[in-house]
């Protein structure tokens, strides 16, 4: 029922089906194919409550469900076919607790989508690149090719035109709104005539939004010639390191990570963006024996926020894209040759004191929609008891 989908083709389909769907489900698959490739999802079967579709339905949404547009809600009669316009589509099953059916099959594959202009949003700059095939096409060569800064140069190759712009220079603007922060910039593609001009300007519009738990990426041609819309959404980069002292300045590179019982784990966390302007905020970190589940058999260290071991404590940081912490091995490890942890951390505005990094404990997660912020899972370990030391200490 649901889930992160990253395959370039494959069937989505109601749980049991062909046999009857639970009642009372709620499923959301998310589908992210690769950059620069759209999502076709084609229904070939589906059978719920009709009507209205108001108790059970699917529907399919243009990228993340609160921000995107619903592409469509069904639930029987019709088989049709749905196009994102960037690399992630959402589709969502729901049932309520009366009737059941056979639900839903649907088929998805990704296409290419227009290769004119492309844009990749990664953590430290707005990679976008344009054909120079369309722009001999429109009658531009690369010379007219010029940022809204125009010192910020573009590499030129025999086939595109190449522009890395960081979010903090160049020209870009940034923009907060209630739920997003949104960086912008502009490529202008102008004619040389300062009288008259028989060639109408090129203006693209790139942007990058932080929105929940992606990046919106869009690039698009404004002004009154050919629209080229090109949306792509992409993720924060953000790792976890142990350290081998408060002092946070070894880390500790083995794996697995050899470890005593209630010896001290010093831990930094690390998002890698070029904006200044975020801030990190631990908010939960669970301990288990299996890299893949983390609610069958987890010790929770922090949760929501809320420590849940004594010897878990924070250090001060000496950058705001940087978390540290504390915790000291437990008696869980002794009972697993090995054993994992997973930590989620909220990235928000820095000095946004309504978002999830200003809040602290709260007893029940609940997301702050008023701010903008992300929440991001790591896993890192695995840690072992070192078995053999411990032995000789004793014995010493």
């Amino acid at each position: 029922c649901g889930g992160s989908i990253s395959n370039s083709s494959g069937v989505l389909q109601s749980p049991f089906y062909p046999g009857s769907y639970p009642n009372n489900a709620d499923c959301v698959w998310e589908i992210q194919v690769e950059n620069n490739f759209r999502v076709m999802l084609t229904f070939r079967d589906i059978v719920m409550q009709s009507g209205r579709c108001q108790y059970d339905y699917v529907e399919v949404y243009d990228g993340p469900p609160h921000s995107s547009p619903l592409l469509g809600r069904l639930c029987s009669g019709s088989f049709p076919t749905y196009i994102s316009s960037s690399n992630m589509m959402i589709v969502r099953f729901h049932s309520d607790f009366r009737y059941t059916f056979r639900g839903f099959q649907a088929h998805y594959s990704s296409i290419p989508a227009d290769h004119n202009t492309t844009l990749l949003c990664s953590p430290d700059y707005m990679h976008a690149v344009v054909s120079r095939d369309y722009l001999q096409s429109q009658g531009y060569s690369a010379q007219m090719v010029t940022l809204r800064d125009t010192r910020c140069k573009p590499t030129v190759t025999s086939h595109e035109i190449i522009f890395n712009i960081p979010y903090n220079g160049c020209g870009t603007i940034r923009e907060e709104n209630n739920d997003t922060i949104n960086y912008s910039n502009m490529i202008k593609v102008t004619s040389s005539g300062y009288i008259i001009k028989r060639k109408k300007n090129i203006y693209l519009h790139i942007s990058c939004k932080m929105l929940q738990n992606t990046w919106m990426q869009i690039m698009y041609v404004a002004e009154d010639t050919v629209d080229v819309n090109v949306n792509q959404f992409g993720r924060y980069d953000m790792n976890i390191t142990f350290y081998d002292s408060s002092s946070f300045l070894r880390q500790v590179h083995d794996s697995p990570y050899y470890i005593d019982l209630n010896q001290n784990l010093y831990l930094q966390a690390y998002l890698q963006s070029s904006d200044p302007n975020l801030t990190l905020f631990v908010d939960t970190c669970v301990a288990s024996p299996d890299p893949h589940d983390f609610k069958t058999l987890a010790y929770d260290i922090i949760k929501n926020g809320c420590v849940r071991d004594s010897s878990y404590a924070t250090y001060h940081a000496p950058y705001s894209h940087f978390a540290r912490f504390k915790f000291n091995a437990f008696e869980f490890i002794n009972r697993h040759a090995l054993v994992y942890l997973r930590c989620e951390l909220a990235v928000c505005r820095l000095s946004d004191y309504s978002s999830r990094c200003y809040q602290g404990c709260i007893r029940r997660s609940k997301r702050d929609t008023s701010s903008a912020e992300e929440k991001i899972s790591v896993v890192v370990g695995p840690l072992q008891l070192q078995e053999g030391v411990a032995q000789s200490r004793n014995t010493g």
